[in-house]
């Protein structure tokens, strides 16, 4: 085998053993640990608020809902730990493919090494290396003797190197099956107690399920109150918004009957400039038409100026802002979780009973700091019953909505900046701390799923 010939097995075999791993599998292997992460951040976060709501006597629907969401989040936990598995599995057939690979390009430069090695004993038995020298017929041939010999040792060594080196690259590679195989163990054994708890929780989640259900007055008393409360606060803030577009469209029609108090006055200036010129020339206004003055141009077409919607430039800029940040918007607590979602969904234990949101409920822990979720203006701060106190914020012509709050650090008209503390969550009779958050875009209502950083 020529030494180049080796040199390119071992490059090769350094890529295969270091690099040989599909980009996607990499990709896969970084994505997967930071879902895993994300998972557990995400599992402390709920443990936390359950605590929570169960050192209450009784149950409640916020219990259940964090229930619930433990149970999605360990129902993850478990896929992730599947996809693990699969992707260990992946690895391991990796590295032994690699292993075998690297034993075999050993055996054969050991083959290679043992035929040199033979080669070169050989011919010691018949020649020393003197006697090879001093027997060349001519000095010329003497110095080409003296340079093979030469570089036969180098390759010799080189040989050995580069089987050392294979050797490293084997250890290092049966190691490294060794800790994937322990890891894979250790995932297995996580699984399997992951979905004994995962029995545990549904057992509970049922318990609560049956005890709610004999509590169905109760219930759908407080569904009434719930249905009343979002009502009063709908009101509310469309009487804020459509007294805004009021103003809006009024500050509008002044700012256009000024751009047209203008432009008659700068068309009655041109007329009157004319008429003094053609004074001035002493000319009779007919014949100076016909002799000597072109015929009047038309005026050019204006192109209408670019509305705003009666905003002003800065409230302009700041809604298209907040448009661009749509999926980007920072959540309004630091943790929690979407308890209840927009629209109208089914009663979590009651029949034929739905629950319509105009916003999302995020539970949370309690006295968790609410904070503003871009920049804007307090447009209002008022107190209703079922609500709390509520906080609306102006982002030009889109507006936040945060309601359920025990404490408000702002005023109206106070400009805000993104993550800026308005108040704090407040946590009713059955423990559970729980705001509610809503955007519209004049009086749309939109989905504030859509428009959060996703979770």
């Amino acid at each position: 085998m020529t030494q180049k010939k080796i040199r390119i097995i071992l490059a090769s075999l350094a890529f295969f053993c270091f690099c040989s791993a599909p980009v996607f599998a990499q990709k896969s292997r970084q994505q997967l640990e930071k879902e895993k992460k994300e998972n557990v951040d995400k599992m402390g976060e709920i443990r936390a608020i359950l605590k929570q709501t169960s050192s209450q006597k009784k149950v409640s629907l916020g219990q259940l809902r964090a229930l619930n969401q433990q149970i999605n989040t360990l129902n993850r936990k478990i896929e992730l730990l599947n996809d693990d598995l699969s992707l260990m599995g992946n690895e391991l057939e990796e590295l032994d493919a690699a292993n075998k690979t690297l034993n075999k390009e050993l055996e054969k430069l050991k083959v290679e090494y043992a035929s040199m090695i033979y080669a070169a004993s050989k011919r010691n038995t018949s020649l020393t290396q003197l006697s090879f020298l001093f027997a060349a017929p001519t000095f010329n041939q003497f110095a080409i003797r003296y340079k093979y010999l030469q570089q036969y040792s180098k390759a010799r060594q080189k040989q050995i190197g580069q089987m050392k080196n294979v050797q490293g690259m084997l250890v290092a590679k049966q190691k490294n099956i060794t800790t994937k195989k322990k890891d894979q163990q250790s995932a297995l054994t996580t699984r399997v107690s992951e979905t004994e708890n995962l029995q545990k929780l549904k057992t509970v989640q049922n318990t609560v399920v049956k005890q709610l259900s004999g509590k169905e007055s109760e219930l759908r008393r407080e569904l009434v109150e719930v249905k009343r409360a979002n009502d009063r606060l709908e009101s509310n803030i469309v009487r804020l918004i459509e007294r805004e577009i009021r103003e809006r469209r009024e500050r509008e029609k002044r700012e256009r009957d000024v751009r047209e108090r203008i432009e008659r006055d700068r068309i009655a200036k041109e007329k009157e400039q004319r008429e003094r010129e053609r004074a001035e020339k002493k000319v009779e206004p007919a014949v100076a038409e016909k002799k000597d003055e072109p015929e009047p141009k038309a005026e050019p077409k204006r192109e209408p100026e670019p509305t705003t919607g009666g905003m002003t430039e800065e409230e302009f800029t700041l809604a298209s802002s907040f448009a661009a940040s749509k999926a980007h918007l920072p959540w309004p607590v630091r943790t929690g979780f979407i308890s209840g979602h927009f629209g109208v969904h089914k009663h979590p234990t009651l029949e034929r009973a739905t629950v319509e949101n105009m916003g999302v409920n995020i539970q949370t822990n309690a006295g968790e700091a609410v904070r503003s979720v871009y920049d804007g203006v307090v447009m209002d701060v008022t107190n209703i019953s079922g609500m709390n106190s509520i906080v609306a914020v102006q982002h030009g012509d889109f507006y936040t909505i945060y309601a359920k709050l025990r404490t408000v650090s702002v005023r109206e008209g106070q400009k805000i900046k993104a993550r800026d503390a308005i108040g704090t969550v407040t946590t009713d009779k059955d423990g559970v701390s729980e705001m509610q958050f809503q955007i519209w875009k004049d009086t749309n209502k939109l989905n504030p799923e859509k428009w959060l950083t996703p979770r």
